[in-house]
C-alpha cells in the first residue's frame, strides 16, 4: 500500500517532526471542536440565544489570521521549533481558561484571543513536517496531516459522551491537554533542515515580509480565495453539524457524538485517499474531484430523517470535504515563495477563514429563519462552495514537487 510504504520510508528525524505536526493539528482542533457541542449548554446557562454564542467561533476563526501573521513571521526569523513550542503551550493555557468565563462577554474574548494562538499552529507545523521530509512523499504525508483536524474533532466526539457529567465547563478543561506536546516536540523534534539552510546563508527574517513577497502577490491573493472557499466547505459541514442532530432531529449527547465519530471516519479515509491521489493526478484535479463528489451526497446527508441514513451521508460527505483538504498542506506549501514559508501558507489559510469565519452565525440565521431547519442551512452552503471551490482550484495554479531545498538556495 503506498500510503504505508511512504511512511515506512521516513527516518526517525522525518518521523518525529511528521508526527509533531499531526499531533499539533489534531490537539489544535480538538480545542476548537469542543466549544461546537456545548453551543446549547452555553446559551442555555448565560440566557442567551444559540446564534449570539455561534459569535463565540466566528471571532475564534477571525482572530486566527492575526496569529498565523505574527507567529510565522517569528518561525521564519527564530526557526519553525521554538515558536511551535511557545504557541501550543498558549493556544492551550487560553483553552483552558475559557473555562472559567463567568458571562459570554468574557467567553467571546477569551476564543478571540485563542484563536490568535490557534491561527499560528497549522502554517509553522506543515512547513516543519513538510520542508522535513521526501519529496516524494509530500502527498500522502500531507493527507494524513491535514486528517489531525478530523481526529481533533473525532477526540471532541468522544470528549461529548462525558458531557453530562462534567458539563460544558469541564468540557472546556479539557483543552489544556495540548500543552503536554510541548515536551514531545522539545524532545524529539529537530529544526527543519531547509529553514537551518536558508539562515545559514543569509540569516532568514532579515527580508521583510513585503520585500520576500516580491512578484507574488497575485499567487497569494489566489491562495486567499482558495482557501476562502476551503473554510467555508468544512466550517460549512462540520460546525453546526452537532447543533443540527441537538435541536432539529433532537438526538442524544450518545447519539450525537456517535454520528460524529462516523462523520470524522469518513474524514480521515477521504484525506488519507485523496492525499495519496494528488501525487498522480495532480493537486488541483485532486481537489476538483473531491469537491465534486459532495455534490449528490448532499441530499443523503442533510435531508435524510434516520440515524442510519444521517450517519452514512455524514460518512460520505466528509470523504469529499476533507479528501480535498487532504492536499492543502502541501499545496500551499509548494505554492508559497521560499523565504516565507513559515508565514505564507498558514497566513493564507487564516485569511480564508476570516472571510469565512460568520459561516456557523450565518448558518445558523439561515436556519432560524426557516424554522430551525438546520438541514437546509447546511445543504445550501455545502452546494454552493463545492461548486465554486471546484471553480477557483480548477483556474489556479500548480507546484507540485518542487524542491524545498533549491528553492531556498535560490531565494
Amino acid at each position: 500500500m503506498v500510503i504505508v510504504d511512504d511512511l515506512k520510508a521516513l527516518d526517525k528525524v522525518q518521523r518525529a517532526a511528521f508526527s509533531a505536526a499531526f499531533l499539533g493539528w489534531a490537539l489544535d482542533a480538538f480545542d476548537f471542536f469542543l466549544l461546537t457541542f456545548i453551543l446549547k449548554d452555553i446559551a442555555a446557562e448565560f440566557h442567551e440565544t444559540i446564534k449570539a454564542v455561534s459569535v463565540a467561533i466566528t471571532l475564534t476563526l477571525v482572530a486566527r489570521p492575526f496569529g498565523a501573521f505574527v507567529f510565522g513571521r517569528l518561525a521564519d526569523r527564530f526557526g519553525r521549533k521554538p515558536v511551535l513550542m511557545f504557541d501550543v503551550g498558549l493556544y492551550a493555557v487560553l483553552a483552558l481558561a475559557s473555562a472559567f468565563s463567568p458571562n459570554l462577554t468574557v467567553l467571546l474574548v477569551l476564543r478571540c484571543l485563542f484563536g490568535f494562538a490557534m491561527g499560528g499552529e497549522w502554517g509553522i507545523g506543515a512547513s516543519l513536517a513538510l520542508e522535513t521530509i521526501p519529496v516524494k512523499s509530500r502527498g500522502v504525508v500531507s493527507g494524513i496531516l491535514q486528517q489531525g483536524y478530523p481526529v481533533g474533532y473525532f477526540l471532541g466526539a468522544l470528549a461529548n459522551l462525558a458531557l453530562p457529567a462534567i458539563g460544558w465547563r469541564g468540557m472546556l478543561m479539557l483543552g489544556v491537554l495540548p500543552a503536554l506536546l510541548i515536551m514531545y516536540i522539545r524532545r524529539h523534534v529537530p529544526e527543519s533542515p531547509a529553514w537551518e539552510a536558508e539562515h545559514r546563508q543569509q540569516g532568514r527574517g532579515r527580508v521583510s515580509f513585503v520585500a520576500a513577497m516580491k512578484g507574488s502577490w497575485p499567487r497569494m491573493l489566489y491562495a486567499v480565495a482558495l482557501m476562502t472557499c476551503f473554510n467555508f466547505f468544512s466550517h460549512g459541514t462540520q460546525d453546526l453539524y452537532p447543533t443540527f442532530l441537538k435541536v432539529q432531529h433532537h438526538f442524544s449527547a450518545g447519539l450525537v457524538s456517535t454520528l460524529t465519530i462516523v462523520l470524522n471516519l469518513g474524514a480521515i479515509c477521504g484525506g488519507l485517499t485523496f492525499g495519496a491521489v494528488s501525487e498522480k493526478i495532480g493537486r488541483r484535479k485532486a481537489i476538483v474531484l473531491a469537491a465534486l463528489l459532495a455534490l449528490p451526497i448532499i441530499p443523503l446527508w442533510a435531508l435524510s430523517t434516520t440515524p442510519l441514513m444521517l450517519g452514512v451521508g455524514a460518512f460520505l460527505i466528509q470523504i469529499a470535504v476533507q479528501g480535498a483538504w487532504g492536499v492543502v498542506p502541501v499545496h500551499l506549501n509548494e505554492l508559497s515563495p521560499p523565504a516565507v514559508r513559515g508565514t505564507f501558507p498558514g497566513f493564507t489559510y487564516q485569511i480564508g477563514n476570516l472571510l469565512a469565519a460568520a459561516n456557523a452565525t450565518i448558518q445558523a440565521g439561515i436556519a432560524e429563519s426557516h424554522g430551525n431547519n438546520y438541514g437546509f442551512a447546511l445543504a445550501l452552503v455545502c452546494g454552493v462552495v463545492a461548486v465554486t471551490l471546484a471553480v477557483v482550484t480548477w483556474f489556479g495554479p500548480e507546484a507540485k514537487g518542487v524542491d524545498f531545498a533549491k528553492a531556498e538556495s535560490a531565494s
